[in-house]
């Protein structure tokens, strides 16, 4: 089904309005198996909208750039300008986004010292990949606290999205130093709904980062499946983009 789902999020995301029938047709499928995902699915009433028409839209662009992308996030923008801000500048834009979507920001637990620290993580990375990849990925993309829960129906949080010509990271940063089987499921939960996000033409990679911990790359089963899941610690996330994207080769 999510297959399916990803299918007709793309084709409403690539039209200036379309219909059901019009759907059905074009990939294929049943009309009322159509209906029921445009009107059951909790992910479509977060990412998709009708008109009086009943012509279907999309709010999301699926290509860069991501038009729409920042009704879900505090902070959205290319790597380039955001390298050009100073942390303050940074966090109050964040700040601003989050409220904007809801974030609550009681930082009663250190809420903007995890913000900060997680800024300062992405500012070594690219760092990084500027020396390695060089300016292309100026383009790429940044979204910072993404939220999707506007119907409350799909619960959606993601601390970093990373958007290159083709891929998408899913960045999950914490405190700490050791892996905890359940946040590598954290992790990866929501990568089939990002994958509906994006569309067909981006791959999704989630990847857990232990900001405490030092030197350590390795990949760890997501629970009892086979599928696994790469786990770093802050000075080591340009290796995991490395191994995806092939910048040492």
């Amino acid at each position: 089904m999510m297959q399916t789902d990803r299918e007709i999020c793309a084709l409403i995301c690539r039209s200036s309005g379309i219909k059901a029938k019009e759907i059905a047709q074009k990939l294929n499928i049943d009309r009322q198996e159509v209906n029921h995902i445009l009107y059951s699915s909790p992910l479509m009433k977060e990412l998709c909208w009708q008109d009086r028409d009943y012509r279907w839209h999309g709010i999301i662009r699926q290509e860069r750039p991501h038009i729409g992308l920042q009704e879900f996030a505090g902070y959205y923008d290319t790597a380039e300008h955001f390298l050009r801000l100073s942390a303050e500048e940074w966090l109050e834009q964040l700040k601003a986004g989050c409220t904007n979507i809801g974030r609550n920001l009681n930082d009663t637990r250190g809420l903007f010292h995890s913000f900060l620290d997680c800024r300062e993580q992405m500012m070594c990375l690219f760092t990084d990949l500027l020396d390695m990849a060089g300016e292309r990925c100026l383009s790429w993309e940044l979204a910072f606290e993404l939220r999707l829960k506007r119907t409350r129906h799909v619960r959606i949080y993601a601390d970093v999205l990373v958007m290159t010509e083709d891929r998408v990271f899913s960045l999950e940063f914490k405190m700490k130093d050791e892996v905890n089987p359940e946040e590598v499921c954290q992790a990866a939960k929501y990568s089939p709904y990002l994958e509906i996000m994006f569309g067909p033409d981006y791959e999704v990679i989630p990847v857990l980062i232990l900001t405490s911990a030092h030197e350590r790359f390795e990949f760890v089963p997501i629970g009892e499946t086979d599928a696994l899941l790469p786990v770093c610690s802050g000075d080591m996330l340009f290796n995991v983009f490395d191994e995806y994207l092939g910048f040492l080769n």
